[in-house]
């Protein structure tokens, strides 16, 4: 197999495709990316490829228009290099939030980024929690879309939390949300959220379920400015919830964003290693768990032609005991 498989990292997520390496036992393989005084980015292949199965992990988070672009540049180098099959590991996916024409005149961002990454010579997309499942059918190739909730429920399930109530912000998340209900036995409560157009602000108006003298764990998929998740936490508060935790599949806060939850009534945010956030490294409240090892297991099962679907429902104990490790 190691002759055969080989795993490349991009600039955006070198210590996640290290921990995938060193869960399934490779070495990670040589790359090189310069990015020029007037902005060019040149990606190059340290080795040969020829023949192999290549994987290259790369999110598209915090700098989502640059590592975009050299996403591309890589599925390009490696079919050049006559790579027998190039499969995107992408822990997040930035522009799935561009799924629809809401308005006149916008372009379906995600779209346009699916059929891009195809063009460029991906013959496989990996990822996890979509911004809205429905992504999948924007891509020809075959994509497999993992979910962190096994993972994060694990860690949740560890703190020996009693008497919570799961809390989705929204109507929209409120199926997600249910998911985690049914998951940890637990009942589901749901906001009704107004957004303002694109300022990444919204309103909570109302909560749908009772909170009072309960511990509240609002699940979402991202944040950016932590606005929803304090205001949520705030209404939570007003309706008798004791401790108040946060749980996110892709943490995207700003430096603002993470003094505001600092300052917050929050106790705690759980969310997972996909984006690689400089502002959260010296965070008191931000707690960070792995899904390497569970990307790690899909590229194994990809690679030895077995199914990923098991992995939607029930992780294997290996996946779960290497994610939380740490914890």
């Amino acid at each position: 197999m190691e002759n055969e498989l080989r795993i490349f990292s991009g600039s955006s997520s070198k210590e996640f495709a290290q921990k995938i390496c060193d869960y399934i036992g490779v070495e990670m393989g040589r790359s090189d990316v310069i990015t020029f005084t007037e902005g060019n980015t040149f990606v190059r292949i340290g080795e040969t490829v020829r023949d192999k199965d290549v994987y290259l992990v790369q999110t598209m988070g915090m700098k989502p228009n640059s590592e975009f672009t050299e996403i591309l540049f890589w599925m390009d180098a490696f079919k050049r290099a006559s790579a027998s099959s190039v499969t995107l590991i992408m822990p997040y996916f930035s522009y799935a939030k561009g799924d629809k024409k809401d308005e006149p005149r916008v372009s379906i961002r995600a779209r346009v980024c699916a059929e891009c990454i195809e063009l460029a010579g991906a013959d496989r997309v990996v990822t996890m929690d979509l911004h809205s499942p429905q992504i999948q059918g924007f891509f020809k190739k075959p994509v497999d879309h993992l979910f962190g909730l096994p993972v994060l429920c694990e860690y949740i399930r560890s703190m020996h939390i009693d008497n919570c109530v799961i809390v989705s912000p929204d109507a929209g998340y409120a199926k997600e949300a249910r998911k985690f209900s049914s998951h940890l036995g637990m009942p589901t409560v749901i906001g009704d959220k107004m957004r303002s157009p694109h300022d990444e602000q919204a309103e909570i108006l109302e909560l749908i379920g009772n909170v009072e003298g309960k511990n509240a764990i609002i699940v979402d998929d991202f944040s950016i400015s932590g606005g929803t998740l304090i205001e949520m936490a705030g209404h939570l508060k007003e309706r008798g919830a004791r401790r108040i935790i946060a749980c996110l599949s892709h943490i995207l806060l700003n430096d603002k964003g993470v003094r505001r939850i600092e300052d917050s009534i929050i106790e705690k945010v759980i969310s997972t290693d996909t984006v690689n956030n400089p502002y959260i490294k010296n965070s008191s409240k931000i707690e960070i768990v792995s899904v390497a090892p569970l990307f790690a297991e899909s590229i194994l099962r990809i690679h030895g032609r077995e199914s990923v679907s098991p992995l939607f429902e029930e992780l294997p104990e290996r996946v779960i005991r290497a994610s939380i490790a740490d914890k």
